[in-house]
């Protein structure tokens, strides 16, 4: 699984360049399950169908049939320290769905160990003190 803190900018950079669809879920001034579940919904474009409960964002993440065809996906998670402090417990449940996803598009590769799906946790930028 790819759900380690990294500099966002290259991965980006990188993804793009291979064709990837880049998605970028900022959790910058989330505060509560709800917001958090709709700032998910909107970074990734998820289809009217998407309930905004953690099981709905379980499942969008192992459809992924509304995004372009491609060699594969890049959601980079931008502001989350404050997030992951603040509501631990629901930060490790969107960590774990994450991971989850990551794991299930593991599975479907073709063989070669290509997943469709990469998560980044972005570090906060250089110089930008914590919370």
């Amino acid at each position: 699984m790819t759900l380690g803190a990294g500099p966002l900018g290259p991965a980006l950079a990188a993804a793009e360049e291979a064709g990837w669809t880049t998605l970028r879920l900022d959790l910058d001034g989330v505060g509560s399950k709800a917001e958090l579940l709709r700032r998910c919904g909107d970074a990734l474009r998820v289809p009217e169908w998407f309930g905004g409960n953690w099981d709905a964002l379980a499942d969008v993440l192992t459809d992924l049939s509304w995004l372009p065809d491609g060699p594969g996906r890049l959601v980079a998670v931008t502001s989350w320290h404050d997030y992951a402090q603040a509501r631990p417990g629901e930060w490790a449940t969107l960590r774990e769905i994450l991971e989850q996803a990551v794991d299930f598009w593991r599975g479907q590769g073709d063989g070669e160990g290509a997943a469709p799906l990469t998560v980044v946790l972005a570090d906060r930028p250089a110089g930008r003190p914590r919370g």
